[in-house]
């Protein structure tokens, strides 16, 4: 017998939808575990943002099933308001409603909420308070959404975009607030186009491309699964033959760059370097091998070539 404590937060089997002719999810199967960040990646129209209101119950499968802490949110939606909170990248307030009426207005609807003032001050809009909605800026709009959507304590937030028109500083203060959020238990539904964001904050990741999921991992699995898995930088008094470089089997380029050799490949493509270089007898210095990086992953996982290979 499965019990809640060992059932997964979010669970979709078999998703699809369609709308018309034109296939939206086709097959979507993922289970996100109680208190993990899990991240959802994908080009624009890849069925991300479907995928994502199929799960909060703001549009019905075709087939499939989607249960959220048990909960059928298809059919059960006013029991799933109650342990879930949401972020849309496009959701909007009334124009004139003010950021203190709104932060009432929801904490209102819930009978355990998390006091407004603290979200507000957490979020940096206790200074805005006054301000109506559509005089905020596009930044402080999304701080208001992501703080309206954790009044509720919710078990399982889907955060949409979280950092868009953030500077710098505040992605960092509301990464920070996320994780967080995650310490308490919350399980956390995180869609990006941000590779950055996804790197920081996922334990892992889904990659959905057409429809479907072509990548499901944590965030070094994923980069490991790339072409660049690595990227070896050196530097080095004479010139190498990047040509012989770049022929060396698992080497996907190697390229001056910035006075230094940088050569991006397989994950143990380092010791085929090292030959090669020793072969034209040039000593590296100052040899560096890092992970490569989620972009190159996800690049390789949604190529055009490959998804159209799948179709065929």
């Amino acid at each position: 017998m499965t019990t809640e404590a060992s059932s997964p937060a979010v669970l979709v089997e078999g998703l699809r939808k369609t709308y018309g002719a034109k296939v939206a999810v086709d097959d979507v199967s993922l289970a996100v575990e109680p208190g993990e960040i899990f991240g959802i990646l994908g080009p624009n129209g890849a069925g991300k943002t479907t995928t994502v209101e199929s799960i909060a119950g703001l549009r019905v499968g075709d087939a499939g099933r989607v249960r959220i802490h048990g909960l059928d949110p298809w059919t059960e939606r006013d029991a799933v308001v109650r342990v879930l909170g949401i972020q849309l990248q496009e959701s909007a307030l009334q124009p004139k409603i003010a950021v203190r009426e709104a932060l009432e207005l929801w904490t209102a609807f819930y009978d355990d909420p998390v006091p407004w003032q603290d979200l507000a001050d957490q979020l940096g809009l206790t200074e805005h308070l006054d301000r109506r909605f559509g005089m905020l800026s596009g930044g402080q709009q999304q701080r208001l959404s992501i703080a309206l959507a954790l009044v509720g304590r919710p078990r399982v937030a889907i955060l949409d975009e979280l950092s868009t028109g953030l500077d710098p500083r505040a992605r960092r203060e509301v990464w920070q607030i996320v994780r967080n959020l995650r310490a308490t238990g919350v399980t956390i539904l995180l869609v990006t186009h941000s590779m950055e964001e996804a790197q920081q904050l996922c334990d892992r990741i889904a990659i959905i491309d057409r429809g479907r999921v072509r990548a499901l991992g944590t965030p070094e699995e994923l980069v490991r699964s790339g072409s660049a898995a690595t990227i070896t930088t050196f530097e080095v008094s004479a010139a190498p033959d990047l040509e012989a470089l770049r022929a060396l089997d698992g080497v996907v380029d190697a390229r001056l760059e910035q006075g230094q050799v940088v050569v991006e490949g397989a994950e143990d493509v380092v010791l085929s370097v090292l030959g090669a270089l020793a072969a034209q007898q040039v000593a590296p210095r100052r040899l560096r091998v890092v992970a490569g990086s989620l972009d190159t992953a996800y690049l390789d996982l949604t190529d055009d070539t490959s998804a159209k290979a799948d179709a065929s």
